[in-house]
């Protein structure tokens, strides 16, 4: 175990040291229970997996119906399309 670990993941959560998991043989991963309760995630729940340096950020993909009106009032034009880089 790796005594020089940052504990904490950000001000809501603080991991204790026994707050780990283990890959299996069918390369499968179980989030420890205070995880899961600190985060509120569920079962059935989508996530991605994104490279960050020697780790992966693992982060919940939002349900379509969640991100309804996230963009209202946004201008339709003057934005800057990938067209428009050099």
């Amino acid at each position: 175990m790796l005594t020089s670990y940052v504990p904490a993941i950000d001000k809501r959560f603080v991991m204790s040291s026994g707050v780990t998991a283990r890959l299996s043989s069918k390369f499968q991963i179980v989030i420890p229970k205070a995880v899961r309760r600190s985060r509120q995630w569920q079962a059935g729940q989508e996530f991605a997996f994104i490279p960050k340096g020697d780790g992966v950020l693992l982060v919940p993909v939002p349900k379509r119906d969640t991100l309804a009106g996230l963009a209202r009032g946004a201008k339709r034009e003057g934005y800057r399309d990938r067209n428009d880089r050099v």
